[in-house]
């Protein structure tokens, strides 16, 4: 199985490398593990949802103010 840093899979999902390691020590990202002081992802881990968002869709054509 191919692994990866936080900074890679904070690039792959488009978030910051810190955030990534929050989701990890959360135990919100399923797989990932310990190597030393540093995380290791599962190449095929998905990112985790976001609780804030949960449930919210948008009208289409609608825009934020």
């Amino acid at each position: 199985m191919k692994y990866l840093s936080t900074f890679e899979a904070a690039e792959k999902w488009g978030i910051s490398h810190r955030r990534v390691n929050v989701l990890c020590n959360e135990g919100r990202i399923t797989g990932a593990q310990r190597a030393g002081s540093r995380w290791i992802i599962p190449e095929n881990a998905e990112k985790p949802s976001d609780p804030r968002f949960k449930g919210q869709r948008r009208e289409p054509g609608r825009t934020s103010s």
